[in-house]
């Protein structure tokens, strides 16, 4: 099905595991696809409908070239999937100041930076897309067990990054209501523990504890992604739709 043809979507992390699994879904559903990453993708494909660009989504100006850009040149901006983030691990007693800002910075102000700039051009076409990449860890405080062994706390998402991904769901759920009068719906997709280069550490206690029996991939979250994206699911916004295998239920 290509039920996006003739839609155009920005993907912010486009370079990173999920990001990239992203954009394929995407173009394979007949968008035209902007990848974006701190450093261009190498992966472009003007033929299939994906073009890359370097993009910091941490700088306002940057993003609203980008945007401003795309709008532009291809007519409208439709889709827009903001799956550019960092992992952080460690505890609270330990985590520097430095680190907290600098997971803040790309998880959650990125984010709204990235939304922000799409506002004006969805609502003006009156139809608009925006999916958040959230995180379990958003939701249940984090999957390590200190209390049980202190080193699973070092190789699961500290407090940083499950607050900046808690900051995104809320993010969503305000933009949902603020949009939704103007043909725009803001979701996002909460995934668990997904098999990537950042979870190589995952612990095989917390492994263990994933009721489907296994990490998630990259094209588990995109094919999630791809559903919130649909033009016919209109009456969908506001959600935060859970990827996790059943590691967390809500």
């Amino acid at each position: 099905m290509r039920e996006l043809e003739g839609k155009v979507a920005l993907v912010t992390g486009g370079a990173g595991a999920i990001g990239a699994a992203v954009v394929h879904a995407l173009a394979v559903a007949g968008a035209t696809v902007v990848s974006a990453d701190k450093v261009a993708p190498s992966v472009q494909d003007a033929q299939a409908g994906v073009h890359a660009a370097a993009l910091d989504v941490t700088a306002r100006d940057e993003v609203a070239r980008l945007v401003a850009g795309i709008v532009q040149r291809h007519g409208a901006l439709d889709v827009l999937v903001n799956a550019a983030g960092v992992v952080s691990f460690g505890s609270a007693a330990t985590l520097e100041e430095a680190e907290w800002n600098r997971v803040l910075d790309i998880n959650l102000k990125g984010v709204f930076l990235a939304c922000q700039a799409a506002i004006g051009p969805m609502k003006a076409n009156g139809f608009g897309r925006i999916v958040n990449i959230g995180s379990v860890v958003g939701k249940n405080a984090g999957n390590a067990r200190p209390w049980l062994d202190a080193g699973e706390q070092a190789r699961a998402g500290n407090v940083a990054y499950g607050a900046s991904k808690a900051g995104a769901h809320m993010l969503t759920l305000f933009l949902a209501k603020e949009l939704a009068a103007y043909g725009v719906t803001v979701n996002a997709v909460a995934p668990g523990p997904i098999a990537t280069a950042m979870t190589t550490t995952f612990p095989d206690a917390l492994r263990a504890l994933i009721p489907a029996g296994r990490m998630g991939t990259p094209a588990d979250v995109a094919r999630a992604v791809l559903f919130l994206c649909a033009p016919e699911n209109g009456f969908v916004t506001g959600e935060i739709l859970d990827v996790n295998g059943g590691m967390y239920c809500d």
